[in-house]
């Protein structure tokens, strides 16, 4: 136990106090979206509050994400070609994170694995809730050891901003099944207008 906590301490101090959601434990296994449709969720999804994450910071975050013929999911602004996020950066340039998604298993479609460029090892990436035309929860957990766990979450919507109704029932949701979103940050979705919509 000692060990795992040396990693973790290892690890926050590597990556930044606060820059990921590192826990004892195992990862949580929360239901995901019942009957969920692939091709209705497609299209652009702005973030509005999610775990922190070190690779995902500063303001703006969008993706879009198509329907391929061959059954994955791409994720790309149109100005760019193929990518999974895009955000502006606090020095005010364009990042971008490429990558594709496929549904792991398709009795359970809901849960996609995504592999981004540079990356070879998928990582998960399930819908636990969405109505497709203003909101979605999402979820990926990681197991680093027998101990120790990573996690992320976002609430995204078809637009920059949700209702504080929606934001609290996300979040009761993912606290419900024991996923902790005191630092849940919110994404600053103020003068975007350098973004392509």
């Amino acid at each position: 136990m000692q060990a795992v906590r040396v990693l973790l301490l290892t690890l926050c101090v590597t990556l930044g106090v606060g820059a990921q959601s590192f826990w004892e434990g195992r990862c949580p296994v929360p239901p995901v979206q019942q009957d969920f449709n692939i091709a209705k969720y497609s299209g652009r999804w702005y973030g509005i509050q999610k775990l922190p994450a070190v690779f995902q910071k500063g303001k703006c975050s969008q993706a879009t994400y198509t329907l391929q013929s061959d059954g994955l999911v791409k994720s790309w602004p149109r100005y760019l070609g193929s990518a999974q996020n895009s955000y502006l950066r606090p020095d005010g340039e364009i990042a971008n994170t490429r990558g594709t998604a496929r549904v792991a298993d398709l009795s359970d479609p809901a849960k996609l694995e995504v592999t981004f460029t540079g990356s070879p090892r998928p990582r998960p990436y399930w819908v636990l809730a969405t109505d497709y035309d203003s909101y979605v929860l999402v979820y990926s957990c990681t197991n680093i050891s027998e101990q120790s766990y990573v996690e992320f979450a976002w609430i995204m919507g078809r637009t920059r901003s949700l209702p504080a109704d929606i934001i609290t029932e996300l979040k009761d949701k993912l606290h419900s099944h024991g996923i902790k979103t005191d630092n849940m940050t919110v994404t600053d979705q103020s003068g975007c207008s350098s973004m392509p919509v």
